[in-house]
């Protein structure tokens, strides 16, 4: 692995954060969330900045804190809309190996609530079907390699992208 960073990207749901904290943990690395590098700026929660902003106001926002993040040897789990931000996404992948977290439709619709709470950019009347057809195309854009995160624990995830990165030797 030529990149010292991680970064988890994925719908909401797919378990960006859950199999990045086993990641980093076994891998000796620092964990980022990026939602809450947002809220941490903001001072605001993501559904709180949605509303008040707007979807291209929190984008601006959620471009410009992620495309400041410098950082070594981290695993990197920015929110679902993350492939909306350009410059956001060219310095990701500068600074770190892109891993899509996949799910199928099925799976995801399974394990997620209430959009709104979450603190989803949703454009308005999209649904959920929507969303994962507008973002699956950049998830695999970005990525310089996809996991499905439907086989198995975070653990057989997370083991899944040690293997594909080759980092056995630091887990």
């Amino acid at each position: 692995m030529d990149k010292t960073n991680i970064t988890l990207i994925g719908m909401p749901g797919s378990g960006k954060s859950t199999v990045g904290v086993i990641l980093a943990k076994a891998a000796g690395f620092n964990f980022i969330d990026g939602d809450l590098l947002i809220q941490e700026r903001e001072h605001r929660l993501l559904r709180e900045i949605i509303a008040d902003e707007g979807t291209d106001g929190f984008k601006r926002i959620e471009d410009e804190v992620n495309a400041s993040i410098e950082t070594e040897n981290s695993v990197i789990s920015p929110g679902g809309s993350i492939v909306y931000c350009e410059n956001a996404m060219a310095h990701l992948k500068e600074i770190s190996t892109v891993v899509y977290l996949y799910l199928e439709y099925e799976a995801l619709a399974n394990r997620l609530g209430d959009l709104t709470k979450r603190g989803v950019v949703l454009k308005p009347g999209f649904t959920l079907r929507d969303l994962y057809n507008e973002r699956s195309p950049l998830y695999e854009k970005y990525a310089d390699f996809t996991v499905d995160a439907d086989k198995g624990t975070p653990q057989a995830v997370m083991r899944e992208i040690v293997r594909k990165l080759n980092i056995e030797n630091r887990v």
